[in-house]
């Protein structure tokens, strides 16, 4: 036997920005993104350079976004109309559904297939995913297969994914059953939070994207969970300037990861940043998704909070703290579906870890906690004591409802 092996590297610059106004045309974040200025030219360089190619862009906005923000489509086409010089938007905001039931099937992916074809989005050109999580991923994907790979920028327009999941690598849509089953890892070209883009939010979707800030502090940064604590009241408020302090220390420590923890792609088994998902993502499956992901993910990193103490890993006080921080910034911690059971009375939400096991591949691995900034690896679960953590979360929840029953039945 004779073979050749070499070892391939390729390298990525993932970067963020932080803005406000991103459309506003006096805002060059992202012509500046489309169309970097080169370093310094020769005189012949230079001319060549002025007739370099005006960048092409192809727009994709989530439908709840537009319709919240009627006004956005038009100030899209005016800010690279006042561009037109170096840039170019092919047509008109292309606006699909958002949401996690855009993830649902492959339809909204083709469409943007079909966009990329018909303008002739090249791999100089751009693809601009504008809304939240779910939206992005079908964007994202679409670029990633789209000539085995075009530009693609992120837009996030929810605390969700401007902390989360629009600053990572992952793209992907549900199938079978299971979320994420088919995509690609393909780190965008640039993600831009603009924060003013939050402002139209309900309530509900400012808080969602407060579980990842609690999730990346529990297992990575104890002092980060203690700047969470300090300002609960400012979040559950949704003060801007608490938020858009924990959004950008989240994505700080998003990207850190990516660019420190030597598997960035997944090969292995390990996916510490999923802390907590590994019920939450069976969750938003058993309720049709009427439970979103933030508030599946709380419910996640209680259950795993509270197992870690049950387990003896981590000391009682701090399983508090978390518990007590979740419910502070707003959350519930039980959900009817953690309980649903099949036709042999097994728990439904337990199958959740061999999809887990299974997505990546190899032996179960799943994040537990130590301490407060500091999570590690076990690849076994004592089930009895999963068991007893789920009923202890609904005992909680009944003592919470009934003690605001009280307060309420003495105000």
């Amino acid at each position: 036997m004779s073979f050749i092996q070499r070892s391939i590297q390729v390298g990525y610059e993932l970067r963020v920005l932080f803005t406000q106004h991103v459309f506003d045309p006096a805002n060059l974040v992202l012509k500046q993104v489309l169309d970097p200025v080169p370093p310094a030219l020769s005189q012949s360089e230079t001319a060549q350079e002025s007739a370099r190619a005006v960048r092409k862009a192809l727009v994709v906005l989530d439908e709840g976004l537009a319709q919240a923000r009627p006004e956005l489509p038009g100030e899209i086409e005016s800010y690279f109309t006042s561009h037109a010089e170096r840039l170019n938007l092919v047509c008109p905001p292309l606006i699909i559904e958002g949401g996690e039931r855009t993830k649902n099937s492959y339809f909204h992916v083709s469409e943007i297939h079909s966009q990329i074809d018909r303008y002739h989005i090249d791999r100089h050109s751009y693809v601009i995913g504008g809304g939240g999580g779910a939206l992005l991923d079908v964007v994202g994907l679409a670029a990633a297969t789209a000539h085995r790979g075009v530009r693609h920028v992120r837009i996030p327009t929810t605390t969700l994914s401007q902390a989360d999941s629009g600053v990572g690598v992952k793209n992907g849509i549900n199938a079978f059953g299971k979320k994420n089953f088919i995509g690609a890892f393909a780190p965008p070209y640039a993600v831009i939070n603009d924060f003013q883009l939050l402002a139209s939010l309900s309530p509900r979707d400012k808080r969602a994207g407060y579980v990842e800030a609690v999730k990346v502090a529990l297992i990575r940064d104890a002092d980060f969970f203690a700047s969470l604590e300090s300002e609960v009241k400012e979040l559950r408020d949704f003060e801007p300037a608490a938020m858009q302090r924990l959004i950008h220390r989240c994505a700080e420590l998003h990207l850190d990861h990516l660019a420190t923890c030597g598997d960035p792609f997944e090969f292995g088994s390990a996916r510490p940043l999923d802390f907590g998902h590994w019920s939450a993502h069976k969750l938003e499956q058993l309720s049709e998704y009427k439970i979103r992901h933030g508030e599946a993910v709380a419910i996640g990193i209680a259950l795993d909070t509270i197992y870690s103490r049950n387990m003896g890993f981590l000391d009682a006080p701090s399983a508090e703290r978390v518990l007590q921080l979740l419910e502070g910034l707003g959350f519930d911690l039980y959900a009817n579906e953690l309980l649903h059971v099949d036709s042999e009375h097994a728990l439904l939400v337990l199958a959740g870890l061999e999809e887990f096991r299974e997505h990546l591949g190899g032996e179960l691995t799943i994040t537990l906690l130590k301490a407060i900034g500091q999570g590690f690896e076990v690849h076994e679960v004592n089930l009895p004591k999963v068991i007893a953590a789920i009923y202890e979360l609904q005992q909680r929840q009944l003592q919470r409802g009934q003690k605001v029953i009280r307060v309420a039945a003495s105000a």
